[in-house]
């Protein structure tokens, strides 16, 4: 797992803010382009993930692989049906239970 904060997901060009609300923020973290610069302090990464910060706690979760896909099918599924708010944040709040990593300012 990559060891980024969500500063460094805003800063870089491959990422992109899903979702932030008081409670949470979520990033789309895309495999970094040939042609896109790249901080040295970001590792490369070779597939789509997700990172999930939990502003209550201040712990963040990032997403890969299996976690991905299962939440890239989550976000299909909201794309086809709209949820309310209060449904988002209560799947948020399941994965925000595996949140381990402090979010840390740089």
């Amino acid at each position: 797992m990559p060891n980024m904060s969500l500063i460094d997901t805003l800063k870089h060009p491959a990422m992109r803010m899903l979702y932030d609300s008081e409670a949470f923020a979520v990033v789309h973290v895309q495999p970094n382009a040939d042609d896109a610069p790249v901080a040295p302090h970001v590792p490369a990464l070779a597939r789509d993930g997700f990172e999930i910060v939990d502003k209550r706690s201040g712990k963040e979760v990032y997403l890969d692989g299996s976690w991905a896909e299962l939440f890239q099918q989550q976000i299909a599924a909201w794309q086809l049906n709209t949820p309310t708010q209060e449904e988002v944040e209560d799947t948020l709040e399941g994965y925000a239970e595996l949140a381990q990593t402090p979010v840390v300012m740089h």
